[in-house]
């Protein structure tokens, strides 16, 4: 069982900027970054990419940029740029992943070279790498590293005996639950208790009615079968049905996207008696108490109902459909520690049907994947010494320095916002932290155990250092030094709950971030980025938040209605983009991300100008015949250049808070007068708006 809640709700919590990118047997996992700021003014000739950051062989200059600016500055690199066949989707975020992975796999061959002593950090990273890559000992032990788990599931005769398995580190559970600053008072924890149970990505994939997604259950429905075949267990196919009886069950109570991460109606904090009365079949505390979490003064409920539905159904399913339910989920959840079939049918489901990538990703790259998430920090030090110089950081905090104070000059300046509120937001933009590159302080892995022929042993001992480390944490004050994510991911996020703006070491690199760059490639890219998450303080959800991270209503009616007017506009506007035929953009599900990406580029152009009034007088030098407004907007452009699978671009229209990449550059830059300007644009275009439809919000 998961117990670090990944649910819809959590998107709330953390706000990641960035897009998805493929990951072991394509589990999604958040990518992202964006640029400008103070970077020093660079000639034409320095930059990685182009002469001055941007690939001008990439576009497709036939296209009038008023008609489809994605296309108009990314058309020839969309034309001639193939999708690598082991992955779902292509795009600047995955060429620095790819280019991180080949970095942390030198790290890692580097520290397995040095024969280093028995529990030293070198000596776990080099045999966690190597028990991933021991085939031959997964293939030749079978299913017994599992079977223990196995047998617990089997001795299971009764409700409460499968309830008391759902609350363990190892087994399969119909709820998730994590470890959190509280939303009451961000200075300690409480615990998350979510929804969850479900195989399939979403509820959306059990109820969906068009016939992609009866396809998609019909293949997890042969998925289950599969596995349980492999396990040499029979009757396979009657237990699948079963499972896709109950799971569908399941879903049908669960809450949609849109509505979990509406921390309005997901912030429910409730103490324990509350808890058990809602949903009694669970024995919350009994095992609350065995998972180190019991006696907790509140816990924050995401899903009240989705709750209360799952149990009932809990109680109406017989002790045998949730043996196989549980037998199930054990061995899909560890395929990757179990023989190399298991592995393969699960590509061959979850990688293939349901993304549409064409092949596994080479295991030694998923080795990288593994060693870089589960060690992160510890190939993170030596990533930082490596590949992110102190000038690089030192850049990034004038830019966001910059970014900030032309966010305030916005604020300031505001006709729909009211004093009252205009100085709530300001103390709030005024207690941001910024954390840049590395954190100050490491994770400690000295007790952690791995061993170099156990990968499932190395796996359920990660889970269990993980998990430990959380409810070490839910005793004392809260710990704003943790990051999300180790340096070298691609990523860039917004914590509500700390009022912190993370920018890993990853992703600042070209097309982003580029200390030789025009400075209007800089502020088009990470510059956006950093306003992006900053805009995330003030999106539909972070807006709740107040300076200290506390849920806390600091608007007035009159402010809050001109902003709710608002973002509902913007929100239409991304109802009406239709990627695939008969699937559109949930303007509501991907409201925040939207709200970043307008406010962040809207942040970023007032900081390009305020920086060129500061160095040049105001005035941006011509290059190849571009203004410095064009070669901006085009930095945007080029930041989201991405290509999809049809059946991962339907995931992410699914599953993911982010609108597709098309739409994070037309749908945005159609909002903003400074682009019409910039390139001409009139109503004769198709992506023309009349100036009073045009959104502004921050």
């Amino acid at each position: 069982m998961k117990k670090l809640l990944l649910s819809g709700a959590c998107l709330v919590l953390l706000a990641a900027c960035g897009d998805q990118t493929a990951t072991e047997n394509e589990t999604p996992e958040q990518v992202t970054m964006e640029d400008g700021g103070e970077i020093s003014t660079a000639s034409a000739g320095g930059a990685e990419i182009g002469e001055w950051g941007f690939d001008l062989d990439g576009m497709d200059t036939s296209v009038d940029p008023g008609d489809d600016f994605f296309r108009y500055a990314n058309g020839a690199w969309l034309d001639t740029t193939e999708i690598p066949s082991d992955l779902s989707n292509y795009g600047m975020f995955t060429e620095l992943s790819l280019e991180a992975e080949e970095q942390v796999e030198d790290i890692i061959l580097d520290l397995s070279d040095e024969n280093p002593a028995q529990g030293t950090v070198e000596q776990k990273v080099g045999d966690l790498f190597a028990s991933w890559m021991d085939t031959d000992t997964l293939d030749a032990r079978g299913l017994d590293p599992v079977m223990p788990l196995i047998e617990q599931i089997n001795a299971a005769e009764t409700h409460d005996d499968f309830a008391a398995l759902m609350s363990t580190l190892d087994h399969q559970s119909m709820f998730g639950v994590g470890i959190i600053p509280d939303p009451a008072d961000t200075t300690r924890y409480t615990v998350f208790v979510g929804q969850g149970g479900l195989g399939l990505p979403d509820r959306d994939y059990y109820i969906n009615e068009d016939e992609r997604f009866a396809e998609y259950r019909t293949g997890y429905r042969d998925y289950v079968a599969q596995i349980f075949g492999l396990a040499g267990i029979d009757n396979g196919e009657a237990r699948a049905d079963a499972i896709l009886e109950l799971e569908t069950r399941i879903a049908q109570v669960h809450w949609s996207q849109e509505d979990s991460r509406d921390i309005q109606r997901i912030y429910n904090p409730m103490p324990m008696e509350r808890l058990a009365e809602t949903a009694p079949q669970f024995n919350f505390e009994a095992g609350f108490d065995s998972l180190g979490i019991g006696g907790v003064e509140s816990y924050l409920v995401a899903q009240p109902s989705a709750l209360e539905g799952s149990a009932t159904i809990f109680a109406e399913t017989p002790v045998d459909v949730l043996r196989d339910y549980m037998t199930f989920h054990l061995l899909n959840n560890n395929t990757n520690a179990l023989p190399t079939e298991f592995d393969q049918a699960s590509f061959d489901f979850f990688g293939a049907e349901l993304n549409g990538t064409e092949e596994q990703r080479p295991r030694n790259r998923r080795g990288v994947n593994l060693v870089g998430g589960s060690l992160g920090e510890a190939v993170g030090q030596i990533y930082v010494e490596r590949h992110f110089p102190a000038s690089s950081k030192d850049q990034m905090e004038d830019l966001v320095e910059n970014l900030v104070a032309a966010f305030e000059e916005r604020l300031e300046n505001l006709d729909w916002m009211d004093d009252e509120t205009r100085e709530q937001a300001l103390l709030k933009l005024s207690t941001f932290e910024p954390r840049i590159g590395y954190p100050d302080e490491w994770t400690d892995y000295s007790n952690l155990t791995i061993e170099a022929d156990d990968l499932f042993g190395n796996l359920q001992r990660i889970g269990e250092f993980n998990w430990n480390q959380q409810v070490e944490d839910l005793a004392g004050p809260v710990d704003r030094n943790q990051w999300p994510y180790p340096p070298q991911t691609v990523n860039a996020s917004y914590n509500p709950l700390m009022n912190q703006i993370t920018f890993p070491a990853g992703i600042l690199q070209p097309p982003f971030f580029d200390p030789n760059a025009d400075p209007a490639i800089n502020y088009g890219g990470i510059g956006a980025v950093i306003g992006h998450e900053i805009g995330h303080g003030f999106d539909d959800q972070g807006r709740r938040f107040d300076e200290s991270g506390r849920i806390r209503d600091w608007w007035s009616a009159d402010t809050n209605t001109q902003f709710e007017e608002r973002s509902s506009a913007l929100g239409a506007q991304y109802d009406t983009y239709s990627p695939i035929e008969g699937m559109n953009v949930n303007g509501q599900f991907t409201m925040g991300e939207n709200i970043g990406d307008l406010g962040g580029l809207q942040m970023a152009y007032s900081a390009y100008h305020r920086y060129l009034d500061q160095c040049c007088g105001g005035e941006a030098e011509v290059i190849d015949g571009m203004t410095g407004d064009q070669r901006f907007f085009l930095a945007w452009a080029q930041v989201w250049r991405r290509l999809y699978r049809e059946d991962n671009l339907r995931a992410r229209l699914t599953t993911d808070p982010h609108s597709p990449s098309q739409y994070r550059t037309n749908g945005v830059v159609r909002n903003l007068d400074a682009w019409y300007e910039a390139f001409g644009v009139t109503e004769d275009d198709a992506l023309y708006l009349p100036p009073d439809q045009r959104v502004k919000i921050w």
